[in-house]
Formats: structure tokens, C-alpha cells, sequence
């Protein structure tokens, strides 16, 4: 049985992380994608040797020859695209983060519930050797009992050139907020990977660099299932870029980032120190994508659905909800009520 797959927003994404994962996983092949500009999704095909191109999106998902559908756009659209995908019986992998806030994560969920069918999102860090690695070593107990948790995140403001992060990425309504839903998200879904679901969440956000409208730093405060207290900074209005999660037990420490390409350090009670060297495959998404299509074989479980990736949404709409004077709504459509932007 080979699943059958359909790409719906064949972008940046899709060139190497994604796309050629879903060509080189076992029991996969992909045979259509879809972009509305029809030129744009031509071209895709052409290069990368899919039989066929959309540049209608619910074409894509009533093809009777595609299996499964990929959700790659914006998470504006996530949504809409999934449920679409859910009405026409087909299961579906979504990008992160899953949608805007944890109310279309809800709803998304219902549908695919309602279905019979499986929702997976694209937290592919689950899968890949580093926090694999750092998983076995917290769960082997090499750290003893965890007791605190301290992650930070800084980069500097886009610039007005910055197309990549200054785009869609900082439009509220594409993208539910700032870079901290895009990039912030990676490093909670890990936390709630390595140590579980994380509880007593707090946190405010702020305006910094006057770059758009939405947040560009956050602070955060949680408790992991244990007991042990943590912290969270993200800063996209520094002069330096940092990417640092640390995670002390009683027995010892690791060291480790979420986008990072150094080793991961292990320092032990006895002052014993280890490095793990775990490179990421070129295409970063193929190891989550096997586990995708080993499930809808029969053959494994996923270690990323649609349920994990809803507590990760509800954890950025806590922290987020001071700035935005909520997020149960569509408060996108509502930027003059912003409380954080009205006091920057």
C-alpha cells in the first residue's frame, strides 16, 4: 500500500524540508500539489517530477487519486484547507503552528474525530536525532528528577527587506500573531515532547522594536508534569542571536537549542561531560513524514497529531492573550483593541 499524497501551498517550505519527504519515504509518493498562482504550481511540478498541478485547492483535495493532503500555506488558511480535507475523507498534515489559536485547533480536531480520521502536524523535531536522543537520555533517568527548565530565544527585528520574516509572518490575521507563533512554537511542542504537557503557564508580551503591529518579545513562566518550574524568553528585538534550552535534574544537565546545529551537551553530578553530535538529515521533515505514512499503513504511530499540537496553542494563546485582549475570537479582524499595541 503506498499513500498517495497532495501538497496544497507549494512554497518555500516545500523545496527541501518538506516537499522531498514525502518522494522519499517508504510507502509514500506524491502526486499532486496545488499554489494559486497555476504558474507557480506548473513550475513545482515540472522540477520535482509530479505527474500533476492545481491552482484550485479543493481540486487537489477531491482528486480521487491523492490519499492524503498537506497543508503547507499560511495558518490562516489551515483551517479552512483541513476541514476541507476531513469532509472529503482524507487525513491531513498540517503545518505548524496548527492555526491561529486553540480555538481552530478545536475545531479542527472535531472534525477529523467526527470523521474516523487521523490529523497530524508538522512538529518534526519530534523526530529528528538530537530530541530523540535528549528524550532517551531524560527518560533513562540520566539526569535524575528534572528541577527547573530555562529556554531563550533572540534574534534581531526583520528589515524591511527581510521578506522571509517580515512578510506573512508578522500579519496577524496569516499568521495569529508574531514570530513567536512561528518560531516560539518549536520550542514549547519540544518541551512538551521531552517532559510533557506544561501546566501554571504565565506570561505577557510586548511590542519592541516597533516593526508591524503584533508582539516580537514574550516571557513566560510554566511547571512541568513533575514539579519542576520553568522559564521561556523570546526576544526578536535583540542586537544578538540566541537559541539556548536548558534542563538541569538532580543528577545533571543538557544543553541544547531548538535551531541549532552544535553539539548537545550532557554535564553530570560528577563533572563528567558528554557531547552528542546529531546532524539533521537534508530533509528535515522526512523522518516525521515516515512515521506519518508507517500509521496510515498500519505499521507505527505518529509522534505528532493534532491533540499534542492543540496544547501547544493553547500555551502561546495564555501567554499572548494580555496583548491581544484575548484570542477565543477572530481577534485579527480587531487591532485597534489590541491592549499590547495600544500601550507600545
Amino acid at each position: 500500500m503506498t499513500i498517495r499524497w497532495g501538497i496544497i501551498g507549494c512554497g518555500s517550505v516545500t523545496e527541501v524540508k518538506s516537499g522531498p519527504g514525502f518522494q522519499k519515504a517508504e510507502g509514500s509518493e506524491l502526486v499532486a500539489v496545488m499554489r494559486r498562482t497555476g504558474g507557480l504550481a506548473r513550475d513545482c511540478a515540472k522540477r520535482h517530477g509530479v505527474p500533476r498541478w492545481y491552482d484550485d485547492a479543493r481540486k487537489l483535495i477531491e482528486d480521487p487519486r491523492v490519499d492524503a493532503v498537506y497543508v503547507a500555506t499560511p495558518p490562516g488558511s489551515h483551517m479552512e484547507y483541513a476541514l476541507q480535507a476531513a469532509a472529503a475523507g482524507k487525513p491531513a498534515y498540517v503545518e505548524k503552528p496548527m492555526a491561529r489559536n486553540h480555538a481552530e485547533c478545536g475545531r479542527m480536531i472535531d472534525a477529523f474525530s467526527a470523521a474516523g480520521l487521523p490529523l497530524f502536524v508538522a512538529y518534526y523535531r519530534r523526530c529528528l536525532p538530537k530530541f530523540v536522543k535528549a528524550k532517551e537520555i531524560i527518560d533513562a533517568g540520566r539526569l535524575g528528577k528534572v528541577t527547573g527548565v530555562c529556554c531563550r530565544l533572540a534574534m534581531p527585528p526583520p528589515g524591511a527587506n527581510d521578506r522571509t520574516r517580515a512578510g506573512w509572518h508578522l500579519n496577524a490575521e496569516q499568521s495569529g500573531g508574531g514570530l513567536f507563533m512561528d518560531v516560539g512554537c518549536h520550542t514549547l511542542d519540544i518541551l512538551d515532547y521531552l517532559m510533557g504537557p506544561l501546566s501554571d503557564v504565565r506570561g505577557s508580551a510586548a511590542n519592541l522594536a516597533g516593526v508591524g503591529n503584533v508582539e516580537d518579545a514574550v516571557a513566560m513562566s510554566f511547571r512541568l508534569p513533575e514539579g519542576a518550574l520553568g522559564t521561556g524568553q523570546w526576544n526578536f528585538a535583540s542586537a544578538v542571536n540566541e537559541d539556548l534550552i536548558q534542563i538541569t535534574g538532580e543528577q545533571g544537565r543538557l544543553t541544547l537549542s531548538t535551531f541549532g546545529a552544535e553539539p548537545m551537551r550532557l554535564v553530570r553530578q560528577e563533572g563528567q561531560e558528554e557531547s552528542f553530535d546529531l546532524p539533521n538529515p537534508p530533509h528535515v521533515q522526512q523522518p516525521l513524514i515516515q512515521t506519518i505514512v508507517d500509521e496510515l499503513r498500519g505499521r507505527g504511530r505518529c509522534p505528532s497529531h493534532g491533540e499534542s499540537a492543540a496544547r501547544t496553542a493553547k500555551v502561546m494563546d495564555i501567554v499572548l492573550a494580555d496583548y491581544y485582549g484575548g484570542r477565543d475570537d477572530a481577534y485579527w479582524e480587531r487591532p485597534g483593541t489590541w491592549p499590547g499595541r495600544l500601550n507600545d
